[in-house]
């Protein structure tokens, strides 16, 4: 007996691997722009909690949190920036601030950046 075997093709299409690679080369695109804006909010937190932790007055902690974003190239927050405020002995600080991440000539990306070192996770409002 005499099998039959089928000659059907199976695979991705030119087409269909061109859109592939189109959708890859937009999210490539979107991690390239996101990524160092994230690991900069990721050294604004670090750099908040090393302030809070080397303790002081409040401009001995703003002036730490400077020296830390001097050091580890923070450009979108310094420490005239941060919210401090005291309940009692132990301090409690605060941060937010929109980054603006350009796409291309006429899309943006706006993203909200915000930490605390309250338990409570609340943002304190910065008082203009």
């Amino acid at each position: 007996m005499m099998q039959v075997f089928s000659r059907k093709q199976a695979g991705i299409s030119l087409t269909g691997l061109i859109l592939v690679l189109m959708v890859l080369g937009v999210f490539a695109l979107l991690a390239i722009k996101i990524v160092p804006s994230y690991l900069e909010f990721r050294a604004v937190r670090d750099g908040m909690t090393r302030a809070k932790a080397a303790g002081g007055s409040v401009a001995e902690m703003r002036q730490t949190f400077d020296k830390f974003a001097e050091i580890n190239n923070v450009e979108a927050i310094h420490g005239r920036d941060l919210v401090i405020s005291r309940d009692g002995a132990n301090p409690e600080i605060s941060f937010a601030y929109e980054k603006r991440i350009p796409l291309t000539e006429r899309a943006t990306l706006v993203i909200d950046y915000d930490g605390t070192t309250d338990p409570s996770g609340v943002v304190a409002a910065k008082a203009d």
